[in-house]
């Protein structure tokens, strides 16, 4: 299929005369259509540096039967479409390719039904994934998966990339989480993949579809599973005078048998970065600091904290444990400001996402801060050290001649660096443009073949999210034609 044979026209005045707006206008009402060159240029791009987009209309259903009446439409024009939720992404996964139609979520931002007993609730995409904790808090439950965009992704968007957060080391990432998914594939159909039985019958469809990045279908309504939340809760930062030391003690707490609810480490550049920006009370002198959080049972809890402690202290570090509920919170304030904080250091950031074993936490490392120097970038190190999926944040100035480029190949760099010792493309952030033409380098050309099987097994026409996660010759689209030409030399 080749995209863009048809295209809808800038500005909804021209909606009587182009047949894919007026077919949109008439299925869905005007309210809920726009054709305009701000919404499209809104539309243009996700969180991610690819900025090359282009959008074409703009839906804003807020019912599955509203996502179907899109997808009748697109097929009868033959258009691509793109599932958009919050834009929050960072691997260029909700960024339009080729003038697709856009089908934004943001409205169907309901929860639809909680179920105490089972401890299972039914909401929209477009429900916000703080929002819906918040919502649930009263019932003594929580959503899992806590991203440090949590307070504007969605739940649509963590279905899409499989997201995760700090504490998915001990809970796990979305696909834990999500237990069945109401889908409407490219045909217009609705489906329901997985069910609320304890083992659904059948092929695992809903594992595919969660991480499917919007190349499988448009999720209209989810079940999450809600987690009670713990007795009891302690959090503690552990300070040290190298990476080295903070690294081994990560080693050590896991070797010890003890599987925390999370494990983040920082650099010196971010606690520096992060103080700077809000005063959380991290010591600026430590090399890496570490926040590790244990919860459970309270005597259980109280074992835990010691045995923490008992690791820190061994391994050279000073431990302090949150005395009470509002400095555990500013602690966790300063990590999830972490990306925020970095505008203090330069107006630009590249945010990485790989993931590597632990016992090689310390060697890729040392060989990030190599690859920025040369480059002459700043690197800023802030991550899930639990499970080692790493997020060197490279700042610059893309005013600076060059500077893009530098940005590009030390990425490039790091990806190599990160597959050499075992390690993959993404933990959480997703595929997208970004690291799509780096899928060759950690898979083989059958693993791609059987992917791609796979996507259109799903989407036979290809039409949704076309030209993301695999290469071009593994893709059942012809993306020759689309905008993906490594914008500001990002992706080559």
């Amino acid at each position: 299929m080749r995209l863009g044979r048809r295209t809808c026209q800038e500005g909804a005045r021209h909606a009587h005369t182009d047949p894919c707006v007026a077919d949109l206008v008439r299925a869905l009402g005007p309210e809920r259509v726009r054709a305009d060159g701000a919404a499209r240029h809104l539309a243009s791009a996700d969180a991610s540096m690819f900025s090359d987009g282009t959008a074409g209309p703009v839906c804003f259903p807020d019912s599955t039967e509203h996502v179907q009446a899109i997808m009748q439409v697109a097929a009868s024009h033959d258009r691509a479409v793109l599932p958009r939720g919050a834009g929050s992404g960072l691997s260029g996964g909700a960024a339009p390719l080729g003038d697709p139609i856009v089908v934004s979520t943001t409205r169907m931002n309901r929860v639809l039904e909680v179920d105490v007993e089972d401890r299972v609730a039914w909401v929209q995409p477009g429900v916000v994934n703080l929002d819906l904790s918040r919502q649930v808090a009263p019932l003594g439950v929580h959503f899992a998966p806590d991203p440090s965009s949590q307070q504007v992704c969605t739940i649509g968007g963590n279905v899409a990339n499989n997201s995760g957060g700090p504490h998915c080391l001990a809970y796990g990432v979305t696909s834990a989480h999500v237990l069945a998914v109401e889908v409407v594939l490219s045909s217009g159909e609705a489906v329901v993949l997985g069910g609320l039985d304890a083992e659904p019958s059948g092929y695992d469809l809903r594992g595919a579809f969660v991480g499917s990045e919007g190349m499988f279908g448009i999720a209209t309504k989810i079940a999450v599973r809600l987690t009670p939340d713990p007795e009891s809760i302690k959090t503690l930062l552990l300070s040290f005078d190298t990476v080295a030391d903070a690294a081994a003690t990560v080693g050590a707490v896991i070797a010890s048998g003890l599987v925390p609810a999370a494990i983040e480490m920082m650099d010196q550049r971010c606690v520096a970065a992060v103080e700077d920006f809000v005063h959380a009370g991290y010591p600026r002198e430590a090399a890496a600091v570490l926040l590790i959080e244990v919860d459970g049972l309270s005597r259980g809890v109280e074992a835990d904290t010691r045995k923490v402690t008992e690791i820190g202290l061994a391994h050279g570090g000073n431990v302090r444990v949150a005395a009470d509920e509002e400095e555990r919170a500013l602690l966790w304030k300063g990590r999830k400001s972490a990306f925020g904080a970095i505008a203090r250091v330069a107006p630009d950031y590249y945010l990485h996402d790989t993931v590597v074993p632990r016992s090689k936490l310390v060697e890729v490392l040392e060989a990030v801060y190599e690859i920025v120097d040369r480059h002459d970038l700043v690197a800023v190190n802030v991550f899930h050290a639990g499970d080692g999926n790493l997020h060197p944040l490279l700042a610059y100035d893309s005013r600076q001649p060059g500077a893009n480029e530098r940005v590009a190949a030390a990425g490039r760099e790091i990806l190599e660096v990160s597959l050499a010792v075992g390690g993959v493309l993404s933990g959480e952030h997703g595929i997208g443009v970004e690291k799509r033409d780096f899928m060759e380098f950690q898979f083989t050309s059958a693993d791609l073949e059987q992917q791609a099987l796979l996507r259109r097994s799903f989407d036979p026409h290809c039409r949704l999210n076309p030209g993301k996660v695999l290469p071009s010759a593994h893709s059942c689209a012809d993306i020759a034609s689309l905008s993906a030409s490594r914008p500001n030399g990002v992706w080559g």
